[in-house]
């Protein structure tokens, strides 16, 4: 549907506009008349006109529909509204100002940014202007992705503590200086707008529910009624894209793509016209539709015949819609007449006002009219602030009605009116009117009540089983709106309030009384519980309500008698819960001298609930009660008899016995779905208002309650009455097992309610201290990144859990390295805080705390005593819990279970449970000694250490805890708690002391000192024994390594050849040990070409098999190894992409490569040996495992030779042949004796004379005229087809048949993979791939070397050495598979580039090809020419030195001329005059090229910058040069290439290629040769041409590729994504932008629009990029998720992580954190370092063999 267009309203085409002012006179003098009734005559105007401008929905013309609108109904209108031109009017109202409230409106995925400093909650947020505007964006902010239908917040000072405005929405930030922000409109106009706005407005409403599918209202019927109808398909959430695809294809028997079409427009505007025709016809397609969508899914489409003209006026209504929007955004006059004339009621009447009825209409409208009318409340109501009041009141009005609609409704919630209730309830003093006024607690309350009553059972309790997820979800929403109306707190109570609060707390107790002890569950004995039942809804209500139910304790504690009332409901509430068990009699059970008398109960055979939110949310109002010091009061609320504490306490100690018994395996037969509830229960997510709670509560109870009689209630419900009383055990292990536990967990509970009491209330301490506790028991685990600290935190309403408030007090920051994320390390003062029993640690993080803790003291040489740190002291109304430690009872039990550990009976007790004895032994200790220290010790009732050393009882073999303590020592299973015991013993010690001191107040204080001196004696004594034995340990250690060393050494030496292979290739070493073994030619030279060759060092390599283990030695005759490797298409090297073109294979002639390097073959190996035969087995095998497992997607492709490395994973598809070097060695006296003839141009002379004998043989006879390369004729020069041989030759290498076999399964895979063709062995264009692959793979290293600043020898990594030693000698050898013919072929078409003689038609210019792929094609095929019929021959070392001297020298003089006409002829920078030698040869040069291009080429550029330009440019050939040499002939290079160095580089390698320094001197040693073919090089007419300027050649030296530049924040690349539009959709909706990272394309990702059809195939917008850009490898950034995209060809792909960090070195995939992000440089280096290497294809391939998650993503629709 057409949108309010681009302009303004009045804004239309710009032709139409001159015609449309005259269009109707006579209407709109009609309309201007003040005596016409303006109602009817508009209607008349509309029933005339709309039908016609909407009469073809089934193809609508959008432009043209617009342009009718535009001039038969909105001018007309704005003329009378305005009095004056349109657009001149809405100009000047333009620029008068604007509203100080932003108000846009989000779409989704747009994203949003809300302030952690500033934001009053988490729901306000500002657009992306406002906020790149605004202070907030130096603050603590947060970004994340809208879902849509919210809006921004900027203007709005409710919603901000700072910074409420913008500088764009500040009032004269606009340039306009009045204060007020908007003009005043004229009477005239707001008298016309009071005229035109209810007509409007009403047809508007009217149209939009109208319900009649055949008929319009009377007013609109002005024409006979014709046959014309729309079969309407409607939008619902319950089928899918394809289900209506395949509905509409069958019923209506349309094409794909328009089905396509249609369900796209559906899914867009929520409805859709699909078939025009008679009412019959359109009948019977709505039967078809519904027939045919019923089959594929349970539920039938939404379909509706509509007639024509009733189609075309909702559609008007809507554009009408769309116009007023548009109109409310220029005046704050405009908003309120349309506000009031929504919300005036009819004068006695019971109907609700226009918007009411929109509202309650709101779920049966389709999308688009929602989105409309949405739009409108927004731009209208919500921007003036009074009228959002009374829009307010008439939601809550209607709330229940509109929420029961939303949850029968099936659309999203942003597109339902209920979800505008975050803009109404989050503002303050509007949500604390709607409580006084409209009680909306009461309200929500009920409705939640009201929309679930199919849960409750018949005891009122809810029970969610077999409950759907879908409405629980829309449940949700009414659980929200109670949390945003409770989201901030008042400060002023008024009597209205306090009472409607309550009011609404009373309401919401109500909820909790159906949640108390819901879904009760009892213990299954002998079978297992056949299915389990549905725990997840209750657990998950219970997580929704947790924040609330906190929110309204902090509401209560705000007012003090509000408190003490909502305490006094709660505790009825929970005392009716209590009292329906109250049947059975009451049971008496003794134990020291101490009875309880409790009704029966035990948690293992009666039913038993979790759910207990009532008895927890009095914990927590009793907990304020104590903090706000209102406890004193409570009597007069609730009298000590109604009190009845031990029931309060009797349901939470339940829930925590059933925890325990679920450790001790006792519910095992109940299945998994209690085990996950227990989990919960304790979980971050949901213990504040479960586990924490129920604590609590045992705590009210131990401070009210007699202790012993509490203590005496724990062991009976824990059923361990009869384990502590003298009984005869029972010998079933299983029982003993189970019993052992239960002791342990019940021990551990009464740690906790006498040791935490980390609570505010419980005593005095902070918020800040709750969390700092927190943070140092997870780092005392161990250190931890922000995001995990942060997920093991509870949130607060406003998600916020206050670690950065304190973690800096705690804490240290340790950064991240290129991997990982940054750490926080505890700080060493906060140690002595670490609490091994905290209450909030699993079983798993209490073991991991325990060991790392013990094993740092010991690493500092401490004891491994862990004792309790001294706790806070409780407030006053829990200050009587301590009581249980010393009561009677407790003695019991710490007694009975230390004496079972002297006495030795092993099964009866466990190290844990002695280690929580000995906790609650130091608690004790502790507390009394904390008491003894604050006051005087007749004040101090706690009479711990008495109790303790009392006997037990008056027997003669009594003992106390302290000797049983000291006997303790003595057990050896012990023997890792001997040092708490001591710690213990120590602490009874100063205990005693502080008891005698405050008795013996006379003896002096020397006393003192002198005890604490014989302590410290004694602890000293102590520390020197530990460090005696640590020493002892340490040299112990020293031996042990000194003997490992030693046999190692010893291995090495025996299995050395084994190392020696292992080593990497590093030069330095290699060239000591050649030094050594060749003492006979000790001062070789080090150089590569030419006579002065270097001997090349053939060592014997001896290799394992990766799959066998065998040994074997490389040899030409032997069987074959060969090396796992992968070949690609790279794009690596070009700087333009756009010359990527999908050659066909079969057309592409890949012999000359471009000197941009547009596409290369790229062979990457991971350096892993193989047998020939043992990879084919091996691949054999995974091709018949595959053939077996046709159900399970592959990742690699086996078709095409794809396979995992067997070691590595790496992902390969073929393997390179490992080709020994051959060792060659030049006798100095024949290279002294040819160099006297062979000059360059007899060199020359002889290979044109071979090269055209060969040709007068293959051209049987035909007289051919030979070139000549120099002035003088052939004179008697005797020069014949021979002469090539007599400098020379040798046998050619024998090679074995496995051998041979690899080279041309290798050469064959280059040559399928680079030029995407089907294998076949035979073709000519095999050689030149082999060739190319290398010369492309070479640059690539090279590449990669200059870009990390490493050395070019020495540095490579071992795969890429072996990787490139063997494709270089597979390079050379190849050469013997192919046809010598067909390579001579190749080899002249290659010297024809270079000795212009050579020149076919097809022979491209010199500024047309790389000069080193030219080098490695000549070098590598010029052995053909010695090829004879008889003979297989090859040249001696000698001639070949030559060969590869002059072609190589040939080559730099052609590179040298490439680069000088390239690259040298920009205009100078000021510089002093350069006279060195060099500067004057190239001065020369320059003359010469002058002179030969007609003076194209200037010769006034100075001499010194053309040798700078050769010299730069010139460099990466002759590193390339350098490397391809070294490889191919074994030459050591000199000892600073094994440096980084400029200057040095550069001579070394001249020296190396027998090279002057002076470049230029090689055109003068051999200028007659030169001269002539210079002379042809410069005539050429694409050098001319791009002289002249005409056409460009690539620059010299080329430039390096890198990844684009990203900003360093990374709101600049979503403001970026913000403003992208789809170049091919022109709807609004927001994309899903990826950015290529490799040229800074944006894209419009996972989208239909832009997908392609490429060779018959789909393929999205990322997908059909990457095979332009990357050869069909890429790296995309998915920027609104903020993920790396890695993607290979159409089928696989991997997300990798974003170069983004925060500020605590974490990434935030999916902004789920939304911290501010910034650039990692040295991860976005890792990404190119990624792409350089040419492993991207590898990462992918590992990730997904390690997240096999992502089969089921269509990546060729990226």
């Amino acid at each position: 549907m057409a949108d309010g267009g681009n302009g303004g309203p009045g804004a239309a085409a710009a032709g139409a506009a001159g015609g449309r002012v005259h269009a109707q006179p006579q209407e709109r003098a009609m309309w201007c008349d003040e005596r016409f009734n303006f109602q009817a005559t508009f209607l008349q105007c509309l029933a005339k006109h709309v039908p016609n401008i909407y009469s073809a929905e089934m193809d609508p013309l959008l432009e043209k529909q617009e342009e009718m609108v535009q001039a038969a109904v909105l001018y007309p209108l704005e003329c009378y509204l305005f009095g004056e031109d349109p657009d001149m009017f809405l100009e000047k109202l333009q620029q008068s100002g604007t509203s100080q409230l932003c108000g846009k409106v989000f779409k989704g995925g747009e994203t949003t940014y809300s302030c952690r400093d500033c934001a009053v909650d988490p729901t306000c947020v500002l657009c992306m202007d406002c906020f790149q505007n605004s202070i907030h964006k130096n603050h603590r902010y947060k970004m994340h992705s809208s879902t849509g239908g919210g809006f921004c917040d900027c203007g709005d000072t409710e919603a901000w503590k700072a910074g409420p405005l913008c500088t764009k929405h500040e009032p004269g930030a606009s340039g306009s200086a009045k204060e007020n922000s908007e003009c005043q409109l004229n009477e005239e106009i707001m008298e016309h707008s009071r005229r035109v706005f209810p007509a409007v407005i009403k047809y508007i409403v009217d149209m939009l529910i109208w319900e009649e599918e055949k008929e319009l209202p009377p007013e609109l019927t002005i024409r006979e009624k014709v046959d014309s109808y729309y079969c309407v398909l409607f939008n619902d959430e319950h089928h899918s894209y394809d289900h209506v695809i395949y509905s509409l294809q069958r019923a209506l028997g349309c094409e794909l793509g328009e089905a396509q079409l249609h369900t796209t427009a559906i899914d867009k505007e929520g409805r859709r016209a699909v078939k025009a025709g008679h009412y019959t016809s359109c009948q019977e397609a709505k039967e078809e539709i519904k027939r045919h969508s019923e089959n594929v899914s349970q539920r039938p489409l939404h379909v509706e015949v509509l007639h024509a003209d009733v189609m075309a006026h909702q559609k008007f209504a809507l554009r009408l819609g769309s116009w007023l929007n548009k109109l409310m955004s220029y005046s704050s006059d405009f908003r309120q007449i349309f506000c009031q004339i929504c919300l005036k009621e009819e004068a006695g009447s019971e109907n609700p006002c226009f918007i009411s009825k929109l509202m309650l209409w709101d779920a049966k409208l389709h999308k688009g009219a929602r989105k409309v009318l949405h739009e409108l409340i927004f731009s209208s109501f919500f921007m003036e602030m009074e009228y959002k009041k009374l829009f307010a009141v008439e939601f809550v009005k209607y709330y229940k009605a509109l929420q029961k609609e939303y949850i029968s409704d099936d659309h999203d919630r942003a597109l339902s009116v209920t979800a505008l209730s975050v803009q109404m309830f989050t503002v303050p003093t509007l949500a604390r009117h709607l409580i006084e006024e409209q009680n909306v607690i009461t309200t929500i309350t009920e409705t939640l009540l009201e929309v679930l009553p199919e849960y409750l059972d018949k005891n009122d309790k809810f029970n969610f089983q077999g409950y759907s997820q879908d409405k629980l979800n829309r449940v949700y929403a009414v659980i929200y709106d109670l949390r945003y109306v409770l989201v901030s707190k008042p400060t002023l109570w008024t009597d209205r309030l306090r009472a409607r609060f309550l009011e609404g707390f009373v309401s919401f107790l109500r909820i909790l009384t159906c949640m108390q002890g819901m879904e009760e569950i009892k213990r299954q004995i002998g079978q297992h519980i056949e299915v389990d039942p549905d725990w997840e809804a209750a657990i998950a209500i219970q997580m929704q309500l947790k924040n609330i139910l906190l929110m309204f304790q902090e509401w209560c504690a705000c007012d003090e008698e509000l408190l003490l009332r909502a305490y006094s409901e709660c505790h009825k509430a929970v005392m009716r819960c209590s009292t329906n068990g109250r049947s059975r009699e009451k049971t008496v059970f003794h134990l020291c001298g101490h009875t309880l008398e409790s009704r029966p109960y035990r948690v293992s055979a009666d039913p038993v609930s979790i759910h207990l939110p009532l008895s927890r949310t009095l914990a927590g109002l009793h907990v304020r009660l104590s903090k706000t010091g209102t406890i004193s009061r409570l009597h007069e609320f609730v009298s000590p008899e109604e009190f009845q504490v031990e029931l309060l306490v009797e349901y939470p100690l339940r829930c925590l016995v059933l925890v325990a018994q679920v450790a001790a395996e006792m519910w095992r037969r109940n299945g998994l779905s209690l085990i996950s509830q227990v989990f919960y229960y304790q979980d971050v997510k949901c213990r504040e208002e479960m586990y924490d709670k129920d604590i609590i509560m045992l705590q009210i109870g131990a401070s009210l309650m007699d202790p012993n009689q509490f203590l005496l209630l724990i062991l009976q419900r824990y059923e361990l009455a009869d384990t502590f009383k003298k009984l005869k055990p029972t010998k079933d292990q299983d029982l003993i097992k189970q019993c052992n536990v239960l002791i342990e967990e019940m021990l551990q509970i009464l740690i906790y309610v006498v040791g935490e009491r980390y609570v505010p209330g419980v005593s005095n301490v902070t918020k800040e201290d709750v969390t700092m506790r927190e943070i140092i028991h997870l780092l005392c685990i161990e250190p931890m990144a922000h995001s995990a600290i942060t997920k093991s935190l509870p949130e607060n309403e406003n998600n916020e859990t206050g670690l950065e408030n304190v973690i800096d007090r705690v804490a240290t920051f340790k950064k991240p390295g290129v991997s990982g994320h940054g750490v926080y390390e505890l700080k060493d003062e906060c140690l002595k805080e670490f609490n091994m029993f905290f209450y909030h640690y699993t079983k798993t993080q209490h073991s991991k705390a325990e060991h790392t803790q013990k094993k740092r003291r010991k690493q500092e040489n401490r004891d491994e005593a862990l004792p309790p740190p001294p706790p806070p002291d409780f407030s006053p109304a829990f200050s009587n819990v301590v009581r249980i430690l010393n009561c009677d009872v407790m003695m019991h039990i710490l007694r009975t279970i230390l004496q079972r550990a002297v006495e030795l009976e092993t099964h009866l007790w466990t190290e844990a449970m002695i280690q929580m004895v000995l906790h609650l032994l130091s608690l004790g200790l502790l507390e009394e000694k904390q008491q003894l220290q604050k006051s005087p010790e007749e004040e101090v009732t706690f009479d711990f250490y008495h109790k303790a050393t009392r006997m037990g009882s008056s027997a003669l073999n009594a003992v106390n805890v302290l000797m049983l303590l000291e006997k303790l020592k003595r057990v050896p299973q012990l023997e890792a708690q001997k040092d708490t015991v001591n710690w213990i013993l120590q602490m009874f010690d100063t205990v005693k002391r502080l008891r005698e001191k405050s008795c013996l107040t006379t003896v002096a204080a020397t006393s003192g000192s002198e005890a604490t001196k014989g302590d410290e004696s004694s602890q000293d004594k102590e520390k020197a024994e530990r460090k005696r034995k640590a020493e002892a340990a340490r040299l112990h250690r020293q031996k042990i390594m000194a003997q490992m060393s030693a046999l190692q050494r010893n291995f090495i030496e025996t299995h050395k050849l084994l190392y020696e292979n292992t080593l990497e290739a590093q030069g330095k070493e290699d060239s000591i040990m050649e030094e050594e073994s060749m003492s006979s030619a000790i001062d070789y030279s080090r150089i590569a070409l030419g006579p002065k060759r270097g001997p090349s060092v053939a060592e014997k390599e001896v290799l394992t098999c990766i799959l066998c283990q065998e040994e074997q030695e490389v040899k030409l005759e032997s069987a074959a190894m060969v090396l796992s490797a992968c070949v690609q298409k790279s794009t690596a090297l070009t700087q333009n992409r756009s010359r990527i073109l999908e050659l066909s294979g079969d057309t592409l002639d890949p012999l000359f490569m471009h000197p941009d390097l547009p596409c290369g073959t790229h062979t990457g190996s991971c350096g892993h040996v193989m047998h020939a035969a043992c990879w084919q087995k091996y691949f054999e095998a995974m091709q018949l495992n595959f053939r077996q497992r046709l159900h399970v997607e592959q990742i690699f492709d086996l078709e095409n030779g794809e396979y995992l490395c067997p070691l590595c994973k790496s992902l390969c598809n073929t393997v390179i042949p490992i080709v020994p070097l051959q060792a060659q060695k030049i006798n100095s006296e024949d290279a002294e004796a040819v160099a006297q003839i062979l000059s360059l141009a007899r060199w020359l002379e002889i290979i044109t004379v071979r090269i055209s004998g060969y040709s007068v043989k293959n051209a049987k006879g035909e007289k051919q005229s030979l070139p000549a390369f120099t002035n003088k004729g052939m004179g008697n020069s005797a020069l014949e087809f021979h002469s090539i041989l007599s400098f020379g030759v040798q046998s050619s290498a024998k090679y074995s048949s496995s051998i041979k076999e690899m080279l041309i399964l290798f050469a064959t895979t280059i040559y399928r993979v680079g030029l995407k063709v089907a294998p076949n062995e035979a073709d000519y264009r095999i050689p030149m791939m082999t060739w190319s692959t290398c010369a492309f793979t070479i640059q690539c290293i090279e590449n990669l070397l200059e870009t990390e600043g490493k050395p070019l020898f020495g540095s490579l990594q071992n795969r890429q050495h072996s990787g490139l030693k063997a494709l270089v000698q597979f390079a050379a050898a190849q050469r013997t598979t192919s046809p010598q013919v067909l390579i001579q072929k190749h080899l002249i078409r290659l010297l024809g580039v270079l000795l212009p003689n050579f020149k076919v038609e097809d022979t491209p210019s010199l500024l047309e090809v790389d000069m080193f792929h030219i080098l490695v094609g000549v070098v590598l095929s010029f052995p053909s020419l010695y090829w004879e019929d008889a003979v297989d021959l090859q040249p001696s070392s000698i001639s070949s030195a030559y060969n590869h001297l002059y072609l190589f020298h040939l080559t730099t003089l052609a590179h040298i001329t490439q680069i000088v006409v390239s690259s040298a002829t920009e205009s100078p920078t000021a510089r002093s005059s350069d006279n060195s030698e060099e500067a004057q040869s190239a001065q020369s040069f320059c003359r010469e090229i002058c002179q030969y291009t007609s003076g194209c080429f200037s010769q006034d550029i100075p001499g010194w910058l053309v040798w700078d330009c050769v010299k730069k440019g010139i460099m990466p050939f002759l590193r390339c040069a350098a490397l391809f040499f070294h490889y191919l002939l074994g030459v050591s290079p000199p000892e600073e290439l094994l440096q980084v160095s400029e200057e040095g580089q550069f001579k070394a390698l001249c020296s190396y290629l027998s090279l002057p320094t002076n470049l230029f001197l090689l055109f003068q040693e051999y200028w007659d040769t030169v001269n002539p073919l210079l002379q042809r090089w410069c005539a050429d007419p694409v050098v001319l041409s791009c002289l002249k300027g005409k056409s460009i050649a690539v620059r010299y030296p080329r430039k390096r590729n890198s990844l684009i530049e990203l900003p360093e924040d990374y709101s600049c690349l979503l403001n970026q994504a913000s403003q992208f539009r789809c170049p091919r959709s022109s709807d609004d909706e927001q994309k899903h932008p990826v950015l290529c990272l490799f040229c800074g394309a944006m894209l419009c990702s996972q989208n239909t629009c832009c997908q392609e059809l490429v060779n018959g195939e789909e393929l999205g917008a990322c997908t059909s990029h990457a095979l332009q850009c990357g050869a069909g490898v890429c790296m995309f950034l998915k920027i609104r998720e903020c993920k790396v995209v890695l993607i290979e060809g159409k089928t696989r792909g991997c997300l990798y992580p974003a170069p983004y960090l925060d500020e605590y070195g974490e990434t935030d995939p999916g902004l789920k954190r939304g911290n501010p992000l910034h650039l990692c440089r040295e991860r976005y280096r890792k990404l190119h370092l990624l792409w350089q290497q040419h492993c991207i294809i590898e990462e992918i391939a590992r990730s997904q063999e390690t997240n096999q998650i992502f089969f089921g993503f269509n990546w060729q629709l990226l």
